[in-house]
């Protein structure tokens, strides 16, 4: 009967990460915004390994991009970091701003979620309010004053995003990426039949279609 080594759990995938590659990933203290393409070099780094698989390392480096301590991390640290713990390229504008909005709308949904709700009023008590009389000077002093300026009409913007034409969809390509309603930044990593791996400016890995792809 065959035996295997390989990890199951993503948690147990983070701990080889974390024993495997320890100048790079950390579990809380001395968190480093990641390399760009870092998957890339974690892919060769394990190439043959009986313990992960391309997959799970991919499941594992978006558990890892996505938690706060690592979003707080890309907007407070200047360089990234190679998997040997080496200062790589710098981080962008653009991906400091990206990190405070994931964590903003993260720590709001988690409030969300802890907010209690509001009591009932005890024994049924309810509030009543008298009703102010009515006042004529009061309600023509409401009234918004009428203009004989017409109204300036401002030209809308078309905010049109182009598709990624099928000959741009090769690795390295900066692109756009449609998550939800919202496009967000990214560098596809891979290319495997018609399934696209992109890399958002968080270091957050995603697999998509190419049909999701935009020019940047």
């Amino acid at each position: 009967m065959e035996t295997t080594n390989k990890l199951k759990d993503t948690n147990e995938v983070l701990d080889f990460l974390f024993s495997e590659f320890p100048n790079c990933f950390k579990q809380k203290d001395g968190i480093k915004p990641l390399k760009v393409g870092i998957f890339k070099d974690i892919a060769e780094r394990i190439e043959g390994s009986d313990k992960v698989s391309k997959t799970q390392v991919r499941q594992a480096l978006r558990k890892y991009t996505s938690n706060w301590r690592y979003l707080e991390a890309v907007t407070k640290n200047e360089f990234r970091v190679d998997l040997d713990g080496n200062q790589a390229e710098k981080v962008e504008q653009e991906h400091v701003e990206h990190a405070e909005k994931a964590l903003a709308e993260s720590r709001a949904k988690m409030a969300k979620r802890k907010k209690p709700q509001r009591p009932n009023n005890r024994d049924g008590e309810t509030k009543s309010y008298k009703k102010k009389p009515y006042s004529r000077d009061r309600q023509d002093q409401k009234r918004p004053k009428m203009s004989n300026k017409p109204a300036e009409v401002k030209p809308k913007r078309s905010g049109k995003v182009e598709p990624l034409p099928a000959e741009q969809v090769k690795v390295n390509n900066k692109v756009k990426v449609k998550l939800g309603q919202a496009l967000v930044n990214a560098t596809i990593t891979e290319v495997k039949n018609d399934e696209v791996h992109v890399e958002l400016v968080t270091g957050m890995q995603v697999k998509t279609k190419a049909d999701s792809l935009y020019i940047q």
